[in-house]
């Protein structure tokens, strides 16, 4: 049985995990998977799959939350990212699948939402829903087109606060630093109670950048390997607004640099961050928005969750690593889970 980083006896940071240690520990996050393993043939093998993560329990388009997004690197093909940017909200599920999937991920969505919200694309406008990607197609038969709506669907169905981690979902295909990726997700409380949960799909990176492991030469041609990404979801209950998860989703970007990524040229690193410490909704009466009081910039609690949204999404990314187990795929190919004895340096 694999098992998380700090199950292993190393933790990354100062600050405390919440209960469970995942994104799950911001009050009202809730995460699913749908995970589609199928060997058809040599060529034709199937590990990929679609998570989901629920803004809150309620009904996300009526009870819209802030939202902002950080593109370190554009090299990706996420839908819905320009009306958060302009708009400062969330109204839907956010969706991770594999590249070649974003459609029928999305459209998936679309009619969950439709069925949950009759007033959608009737009496009201429409709905911005978010994908995001990254390309599982080294281990996984991308082609196939495996991924329909209905798995969609259903990853929001499953949604649920004890999730799992590693090779499922949206992760199962996914390659890291050479190593087995996936799913990863880790949280951290800082004064006043506040959560910040990070939740990413690591599909980056080349063996000899990974930091505190000494180099072990894949058996594979690196080079086979397409360019990957990662997608980093950064949720808290801490109240802030759309200009301060801004500033949220930025820090994630250092986590994810203190594992060691370059950033490089193929790799689309997309940060969406978002608060359900309030929601805005849909339908009013009023002109005017009225907010709860904010996080203050200049306050300590600022730094404390930029440092917890940069301990939990590096933490997360260890975990993607330390949960993903040894995974066949397409054309011979294995992804090798990377062994726990690797790790000894990260105590040093």
């Amino acid at each position: 049985m694999r098992r998380k980083l700090r199950d292993l006896g190393f933790s990354i940071g100062t600050l405390p995990t919440g209960e469970r240690n995942q994104v799950t520990d911001v009050p009202g996050v809730r995460v699913g998977h749908v995970t589609i393993r199928e060997d058809m043939n040599e060529r034709t093998v199937i590990r990929t799959g679609v998570t989901a993560v629920l803004p809150h329990g309620g009904n996300w388009f009526l009870e819209k939350v802030p939202a902002a997004c950080f593109v370190l690197n554009g090299f990706g093909k996420t839908v819905g990212l320009v009306q958060v940017e302009e708009l400062g909200l969330i109204e839907s599920p956010i969706m991770l699948t594999n590249t070649f999937s974003v459609g029928a991920v999305w459209q998936g969505t679309l009619e969950y939402m439709l069925a949950m919200t009759p007033e959608i694309g009737d009496t009201t406008g429409s709905v911005n829903i978010v994908v995001g990607e990254c390309n599982d197609s080294y281990l996984n038969t991308a082609r196939a087109l495996s991924v329909t709506k209905e798995h969609a669907k259903e990853a929001i169905a499953a949604a649920r606060v004890e999730m799992e981690e590693g090779a499922i979902g949206a992760g199962t295909g996914m390659m890291c630093f050479g190593w087995k990726g996936g799913v990863g997700s880790s949280s951290r409380v800082v004064s006043r109670g506040y959560t910040v949960g990070a939740l990413v799909v690591s599909n980056f990176g080349r063996r000899e950048e990974l930091r505190f492991v000494p180099y072990v030469p894949p058996s594979f041609d690196e080079r086979d390997v397409p360019p990957g990404s990662i997608m980093m979801i950064v949720a808290t209950d801490a109240p802030l607004d759309a200009r301060q998860l801004k500033r949220l989703a930025k820090r994630a970007a250092v986590g994810l640099g203190r594992t060691g990524s370059c950033v490089h040229h193929g790799s689309g690193d997309i940060v969406i961050a978002f608060s359900n410490a309030y929601t805005i909704p849909h339908f009013s009466d009023s002109a005017l928005q009225p907010f709860p009081p904010l996080v203050r910039d200049d306050a300590p609690l600022m730094n404390e969750l930029f440092q917890a949204a940069i301990e939990a999404t590096e933490e997360a990314i260890w975990n993607s690593l330390t949960m993903a187990e040894t995974t066949a795929g397409r054309n011979g190919r294995v992804g090798e889970a990377i062994p726990y004895s690797l790790l000894r340096r990260m105590g040093e």
